[in-house]
C-alpha cells in the first residue's frame, strides 16, 4: 500500500440513463454498488475519498471524505478528476491519484499496483487501464503535477473529454485480463448504466460468491 497515491471514487454523475440518483448507492448483493467497490478498492489505499455533488450526508456511513466538484455545472468525470488532484495536492505526501468509476463493482484487485508500476516506467505520464483492447479513461493514475494543465483544458478550453486530455498529456496503457467465474467471462470494468446492467451485475456477483 503506497501512501504517496490517494484513491478517488468518481460518483458525481447525474445517472440520467438510470432515471437519476446515485448509481453507487443502488442495491447490489448484501449492500450497494459502493460497498462492492470499496471491498475491492479499499485495501489498495491508505487514503481514499469520494467525488460526489449534492448533500454529502447520504454517504455518511462509508466514513469517506466527500469532495464536491471544484468546477461548476456538472462538467463530467474530468471535473471529478481535477477535484481529486487538487485535494491530493494539498496533502502530504500525495504525488498522484488513482481514479475509479463509482458504478463498476468488479474492478481489479491489483488496479493500483499495476498502474503504479506502469507509471514508474514513464515518470510524469498518466497510466490508464484497458481491457479487451478497450481504454477505460476513468480508471487511471494521474500525477498531481498535471492539475494546472487539466484545469486549463477543462475550464479555459471547455473540453470535457477525459480521453482527449489523456492523449494530449502522454500516457501508458495497462491491459487487465478478463475475469473468469463459474464459466462466465467478466470484464473487470463492467459498469452499470441502465437497469438491465444492474440485474446483470447481480447475476455476476452471485456467480462469483456461490
Amino acid at each position: 500500500m503506497n501512501r504517496d497515491v490517494a484513491g478517488i471514487i468518481l460518483a458525481g454523475g447525474q445517472s440520467r440513463r438510470m432515471g437519476g440518483g446515485d448509481k453507487s448507492l443502488l442495491p447490489l448483493g448484501d449492500g450497494c454498488v459502493l460497498d462492492q467497490i470499496l471491498s475491492r478498492l479499499g485495501p489498495q489505499f491508505e487514503t481514499l475519498a469520494l467525488n460526489a455533488n449534492g448533500d454529502p450526508a447520504r454517504f455518511a456511513r462509508f466514513g469517506l471524505p466527500v469532495l464536491a466538484d471544484t468546477v461548476e455545472g456538472f462538467a463530467g468525470p474530468l471535473a471529478g478528476i481535477l477535484t481529486g488532484l487538487e485535494w491530493a495536492a494539498a496533502r502530504t505526501p500525495c504525488t498522484a491519484i488513482v481514479t475509479a468509476a463509482g458504478d463498476t463493482p468488479f474492478l481489479p484487485l491489483d488496479l493500483v499496483d499495476r498502474l503504479e508500476a506502469a507509471a514508474g516506467e514513464r515518470p510524469g505520464s498518466i497510466a490508464v487501464a484497458c481491457s479487451a483492447g478497450r481504454l477505460h479513461p476513468t480508471f487511471a493514475l494521474w500525477p498531481v503535477g498535471c492539475r494546472d494543465a487539466l484545469r486549463h483544458f477543462l475550464v479555459d478550453e471547455h473540453n470535457k473529454r477525459v480521453s482527449a486530455f489523456i492523449e494530449r498529456h502522454g500516457h501508458v496503457e495497462v491491459e487487465f485480463p478478463i475475469l473468469q467465474s463459474a464459466g462466465q467471462s467478466i470484464d473487470p470494468f463492467f459498469n452499470i448504466n441502465v437497469p438491465d446492467d444492474l440485474a446483470q451485475a447481480a447475476r455476476l456477483l452471485q456467480s462469483m460468491t456461490s
